[in-house]
């Protein structure tokens, strides 16, 4: 019985942690997070573009993880078609899996070597012009399917260029009649 009076002392002496009680801020107010990027220099916040190492990244990384998934499910279903009825279930298995891997790597591999072509004749056109348009974007489309398909000879690199400079103005037209039509 000594004990459970004791404990009461000690409840009644003690006081429940709380962890905000010396701020003088309100709680709701606490986690307000800014929507606003944060820049850590103010030259940073006064760019009206990507930097060369920021479209970099983001092009061969769209370009490598996009190939990627779609050559790893192409391969898939080619392992899954080629796959025979006397096979094993390991077997079909392990060749399923093989076939998604290579085939994701090869398009994984050749998508991201397209972008890091893109990425740099967008950023050099940028800085030859001193303009970030769409001209820049088209030009060095037609300039990453000519690159790309040169050692094919200069017929298929000019037909890669046409491609390459039509999908590039395609896609940033794209991009300016969805910021200018759909609301987000």
């Amino acid at each position: 019985m000594a004990d459970s009076s004791s404990k009461s002392k000690e409840q009644q002496s003690t006081r429940v942690y709380h962890p905000y009680q010396d701020l003088n801020v309100p709680i709701q107010k606490l986690y307000n997070l800014p929507t606003a990027p944060e820049h850590l220099f103010p030259e940073e916040a006064a760019r009206t573009h990507r930097s060369w190492g920021d479209n970099l990244q983001y092009y061969t990384g769209a370009g490598y993880l996009s190939g990627a998934v779609v050559g790893a499910a192409r391969g898939t279903l080619q392992g899954l078609r080629e796959a025979e009825s006397g096979d094993s279930l390991k077997l079909r298995l392990n060749r399923v899996l093989n076939s998604g891997g290579h085939a994701g790597r090869g398009l994984g591999n050749s998508l991201g070597v397209l972008g890091l072509i893109f990425a740099g004749l967008e950023t050099g056109m940028i800085h030859f012009r001193g303009a970030d348009d769409f001209v820049n974007s088209a030009v060095a489309g037609l300039g990453t399917g000519a690159l790309y398909r040169a050692a094919a000879g200069p017929r298929s690199a000019a037909i890669a260029g046409a491609i390459g400079g039509i999908a590039a103005a395609a896609a940033v037209a794209g991009k300016q009649a969805l910021k200018r039509y759909v609301p987000i």
